[in-house]
């Protein structure tokens, strides 16, 4: 009696550490932007851009933003995809796409190019997004 007892217990014990361990995020993940539309005030471009960008010491950013201007394929039904390089926003209307990872977020932005202005997947970093109210 006391083996059912204790292992029906163990059972309940771990039913509610998995349901807990399925609540919490995964690592040190930040929590993700619960919102569709924002404001972007920053940087965007190819997530290898971005990535290159933040990795740059504070000296460098200025000239890795005027190395590297943001360039895209634009098809003959106007989308623009394959682009590379990062632009500056202003604070952008912006619809919220996914999580990238813990420091970026994918958005979709109206972003000036050679050929005109189109509407583009790139990555900003999370604090240069704020949510619409």
């Amino acid at each position: 009696m006391r083996y059912l007892f204790a292992s029906t217990f163990a059972a309940v014990i771990l039913a509610a550490s998995m349901t807990a361990i399925a609540q919490t995020p995964a690592g040190n993940d930040a929590p993700k932007q619960e919102c569709a539309i924002g404001y972007v005030t920053g940087v965007g471009g190819s997530a290898q851009s971005v990535r290159d960008y933040l990795a740059a010491p504070d000296r460098d950013k200025y000239r890795f933003l005027k190395d590297n201007p943001i360039q895209c394929h634009v098809s003959d039904e106007g989308r623009a995809s394959g682009c590379t390089g990062i632009t500056t926003l202003q604070h952008e209307k912006v619809s919220v796409y996914d999580d990238i990872d813990s420091a970026t977020m994918a958005v979709v932005a109206r972003v000036e190019l050679d050929q005109g202005t189109y509407p583009v997947i790139i990555v900003v970093p999370k604090p240069d997004l704020k949510c619409e109210e």
